[in-house]
């Protein structure tokens, strides 16, 4: 098993600090996740909602993160390709490789609010082709020197990409997905694949994951070599009932901040099931032995080989996240 981090932030501005301290709380989280051994931390792009929106440009809080770590792999989990030019996102990313000494991870998706698309003046319509053309463009610039783009929905003229980055021919590529079409792709074009508990149960999931490794098979790709993550929200606490009180409220927070402005896939409060949700791996929160229970839990419901805990979520304390 491997050891991830995420952050979706879902800012309380009643709960959580001014933006400025907020930020640093958040670069110490980095800072303590690589001293523990967690393998890599990933940030979710969002904008214009308390939900997520204050990482709009997850590349900028990676490089603050690569300046302030050594060792620690960073990425975007993730960033909506379909809302900008591919050549923008090449460089930003670039950029966050070079500085952190090739320690990328590039995690990519279409989103999953309307109005990111509705402000930037796009349609959700063809965001699954114009993600499929992005990625596309982006690892070209990325593996070669010099590159020319004739597309559906992007054209330029040869040019090289500056920086290029560290990792060559480019960084690991994750995609975030449900959809047994999307996952497919996925494990077509031998890419890694993250998917997430709370939102879906695991009969929903397990289509996706399942088309995801017969795309690798059907591609010649070892199954061996390419990862799946699962998030979840987490809290551990020496004590269990602490733990209760403290993630089930910040549980309650982060749901109700998630319908605010988009569709959101969280169960409203009164069909909330939380015994069900801790016994099938897609809440995590207890004491360590319990926590130990919650992710056998998952394991047992969820193929992962990839853990990803999401400790910052709903308000919690920076000294209770620590």
């Amino acid at each position: 098993m491997r050891f991830y981090i995420n952050i979706l932030t879902t800012y309380f501005s009643d709960l959580d600090p001014p933006y400025d301290t907020y930020y640093q709380q958040i670069l110490e989280q980095v800072e303590l996740a690589e001293e523990l051994g967690w393998e890599c931390f990933m940030f979710n792009e969002h904008h214009f909602l308390g939900y997520g929106g204050l990482v709009a440009n997850p590349a900028v809080l990676l490089a603050a993160a690569a300046a302030r770590t050594s060792k620690i792999r960073l990425g975007p989990c993730i960033a909506i390709l379909p809302l900008r030019h591919p050549l923008h996102s090449a460089e930003d990313y670039a950029m966050v490789d070079a500085i952190s000494g090739g320690r990328l991870e590039f995690g990519i998706g279409s989103g999953n609010t309307e109005i990111d698309y509705k402000v930037f003046g796009l349609t959700r319509e063809n965001d699954r082709e114009r993600l499929r053309e992005a990625i596309d463009v982006i690892l070209k610039s990325w593996a070669s020197e010099r590159i020319r783009h004739s597309g559906q929905f992007w054209s330029f003229d040869e040019l090289t990409l500056y920086p290029r980055p560290i990792q060559q021919p480019y960084p690991p590529v994750w995609v975030a997905g449900t959809s047994a079409e999307g996952l497919g792709w996925a494990g077509r074009q031998g890419y890694h694949i993250m998917t997430v508990g709370h939102p879906h149960p695991p009969d929903k999931v397990r289509v996706g994951v399942e088309a995801w490794k017969q795309g690798l098979l059907a591609s010649g790709y070892d199954l061996k070599t390419k990862h799946c993550q699962f998030h979840v929200r987490t809290h551990v606490n020496e004590s269990s009932a602490n733990a209760r009180s403290i993630a089930m409220a910040a549980i309650r927070r982060y749901d109700e901040i998630s319908r605010i402005g988009r569709r959101s896939l969280t169960a409203t409060p009164g069909d909330y099931d939380w015994n069900t949700m801790l016994a099938t791996g897609r809440n995590n929160y207890g004491n360590p032995d319990e926590c130990i229970k919650n992710i056998d839990n998952a394991r047992m419901n969820y193929y992962f080989d990839t853990l990803t805990t999401t400790f910052n979520f709903g308000g919690i304390p920076h000294v209770d996240i620590l």
